[in-house]
């Protein structure tokens, strides 16, 4: 799976996956399928500077999306984003929706991001789970917001701060064993550093799942400055 920027050619495949939920009454409060059309103007408020639209592709195959879109657009708010994302329903359950959050997570601070929002159905609790487990916390409660079919349905805020990238690398390298790295790959190529477990350089190398791990992804431009002569191969 790879993910990039989203292009407009893509825009027919982000509309079936999204209409494919409208049905469900889990995911989205639109109750009709949308088009091309009505979602081009929304497409185009993205941009890859401030607010990113991502796609995961595999294998040529759009198979799921992730946007940032303002949060409120009063000037006190421009550092809080509202984070969405959906997975083709042949690709759920695979930890998609997954990896596109934890770039997200990873992202935000070089985006000038303070803040991660989601809107989630209080009903849909795979979402919910998703997000607690990447350390979302309910900011925000809403009871029976939402009418479907004629079901009241409540509206939870999941949220996450989001550490500035000077506090991430100092979390990250305060201690004599550096960050901490689930891989167990020990490859090496020569003039590279060792992707031990345990090192910074292993760390660097195989994106390790936490929350430091995101924050020092986001770093990374400055990383490469500070890491730009390397240690040879041990």
């Amino acid at each position: 799976m790879i993910t990039r920027d989203a292009v407009e050619a893509d825009l027919p495949a982000i509309v079936e996956i999204y209409n494919a939920t409208v049905a469900t009454r889990m995911v989205t409060a639109e109750l009709e399928p949308t088009t091309v059309e009505a979602r081009l103007p929304w497409f185009r408020e993205h941009s890859s500077e401030h607010y990113p639209f991502w796609v995961a592709e595999s294998e040529g195959r759009v198979i799921a999306w992730l946007d940032f879109k303002r949060f409120l657009p009063r000037g006190a708010y421009r550092g809080t984003a509202e984070i969405s994302v959906y997975v083709d329903k042949e690709f759920r359950r695979r930890g998609v929706g997954q990896r596109l959050l934890e770039q997200a997570i990873a992202r935000a601070p070089s985006l000038g991001i303070t803040a991660l929002v989601g809107l989630i159905f209080g009903h849909n609790e795979p979402s919910l789970k998703l997000f607690q487990r990447l350390g979302f916390e309910r900011w925000g409660f809403f009871p029976g917001v939402a009418q479907l079919d004629g079901v009241q349905r409540d509206l939870v805020v999941m949220g996450q701060q989001c550490p500035p990238c000077s506090a991430a690398i100092f979390s990250i390298f305060a201690t004599p064993s550096g960050p901490p790295c689930r891989s167990t790959s020990t490859t090496t190529r020569p003039g590279r550093p060792s992707g031990r477990p345990g090192t910074a350089w292993g760390y660097l190398r195989h994106h390790a799942r936490t929350r430091s791990g995101s924050a020092l992804t986001a770093c990374q431009p400055f990383m490469m400055g500070v890491f730009l002569h390397r240690p040879s191969s041990q």
